[in-house]
């Protein structure tokens, strides 16, 4: 099993990976598999399933399948281009999409959200189509966007979740277990492993350079998010909050009077802004998903600016070892709040930050995987329940929240010498049942919970 550290940590825009990046993605691989075909286009029609169709609109799914259509993509996303894009095609209901010139497209009858049951593959469906001349159907496929920005066909989904068929890694590690005993066996830590699996397969300049751009969108991200203040978009008028906190936090710094626990506030707000950013649908990078974007740059942030001895030298190690990580959630359960709920989104964020944080505070393989196990315990059971559909309440504050318990976990961790009594291997499995048997009302459907016990306007 293989998941590159620059797949894991993606960066495109919000509010949501599975919802806005996903979809935008599913339509761009649907222009190329029409630029191939020997037919003529003339036309194009899609439709939403599930968690999609629910809370798409909240989520900007149809704006970004339009754009997909019309040639964007999340990493290189303009936002100035594409407002200006979705006014033509609204007024001209027509798409110029690249490669295959104008089609006809009306956003108000070629693009259906379906609100009746979900598509057999995966909670998050959509249905791509192309029409001839005389409005029937030549080409369609389904498309399953299944957390994090990744993107699957009908029959990759059907094939297994482990497709990768590239050439074998050093160190093919499939759960904890195995992580830990090529460990013991190679003496190599976890980041030197997830190296070694990553130089086999694109190159040490190719992952110095990419884990470096991961850093800086996460970083860079923050600073707008504690710059910008204001109303967020949607129509629940949440204000922003991190950079007001954030200035409080500036002048009480250095006062001797200032509680311990303001500690978590920091972390808190660095986690807020990264929120606040991607509900306000600015870049973003998936950490493992944007509904959960913020838990890993807080951490890393707090690391930076708070702990003594830290060292931006050492960013490969934490982001290679939160990789290894969330890789292993995602292929043995989901980083899915559509199919699992939050704990699948925030949860893994906790555990990935935890394991990090860990390692570079120079915690051992054992410890490692032990501060992962606490994070992800501590979150099993947790509902995704957008109110309104938008990924601001609960989620904003709840990465908050996640930043500090993967602190707390690595620590703990860190005090012990890596025995514990619940294996990393049987809480992702435990999140994967737990997901599987939660009901869909609090699987991103806005159905359930907060999504319907509070005013929505």
């Amino acid at each position: 099993m293989f998941l590159s550290v620059l797949d894991l940590f993606k960066v495109g825009i919000g509010p949501s990976s599975s919802h806005t990046m996903g979809p935008m993605v599913a339509a761009s691989r649907f222009l190329d598999s029409l630029r191939a075909a020997p037919f003529t286009v003339h036309g194009l029609r899609g439709s939403l399933h599930g968690s999609l169709a629910f809370t798409g609109v909240g989520h900007a799914t149809d704006r970004a399948t339009i754009l997909g259509l019309a040639g964007f993509s999340p990493d290189t996303y303009d936002a100035e281009a594409a407002e200006e894009t979705l006014a033509r095609i609204h007024a001209t209901a027509t798409i110029d999409a690249p490669g295959l010139g104008p089609l006809r497209f009306d956003p108000k009858s070629d693009l259906l959200f379906d609100y009746g049951p979900a598509l057999p593959g995966h909670a998050n469906g959509m249905i791509l189509m192309a029409n001839d001349a005389q409005g029937d159907v030549i080409m369609r496929e389904t498309y399953y966007s299944v957390g994090g920005g990744f993107v699957m066909t009908e029959a990759e989904l059907a094939a297994g979740k482990d497709t990768d068929d590239g050439a074998p890694v050093p160190y093919p590690f499939k759960s904890a277990a195995e992580m830990l005993e090529m460990a013991t066996t190679s003496g190599k830590t976890i980041a030197q492993m997830k190296r070694a699996n990553e130089i086999s397969r694109i190159g040490a300049d190719r992952l110095d350079q990419g884990i470096a751009r991961i850093w800086e969108v996460m970083n860079d991200c923050i600073d707008r998010g504690l710059a910008n203040d204001g109303i967020l978009p949607g129509g629940l008028n949440v204000r922003r909050r991190a950079r007001a906190i954030h200035e409080k936090l500036l002048a009480e710094r250095g006062m001797n009077l200032t509680a311990p626990h303001v500690i978590n506030d920091w972390m808190s707000t660095y986690a807020m802004a990264v929120n606040e950013e991607n509900a306000a649908g600015g870049q973003v990078v998936t950490a493992p998903t944007n509904g959960a974007a913020g838990v890993v740059p807080a951490v890393i942030r707090y690391w930076l600016d708070h702990v003594p001895g830290a060292s931006a030298n050492r960013l490969d190690d934490f982001l290679l070892t939160a990789a290894a990580i969330g890789g292993l959630v995602k292929y043995n359960a989901s980083i899915s709040g559509a199919e699992a709920g939050c704990q699948a989104e925030v949860g893994s964020a906790s555990a990935m930050a935890a394991a990090g944080l860990c390692a570079v505070l120079g915690g051992t393989p054992e410890q490692i995987e032990n501060a992962a196990e606490i994070a992800l315990e501590h979150h099993l059971g947790m509902t995704c329940d957008p109110v309104k559909g938008l990924v601001q309440v609960p989620c904003i504050e709840r990465n908050g929240l996640g930043a500090i318990k993967a602190v707390s976990a690595a620590s703990l961790a860190l005090r012990g010498d890596g025995q514990h009594f619940v294996p990393l291997d049987a809480a992702i499995e435990t999140m994967r049942q737990v997901g599987a048997d939660m009901h869909e009302k609090y699987k991103e459907t806005s159905l359930g919970g907060l999504a319907v016990n509070i005013p929505n306007c």
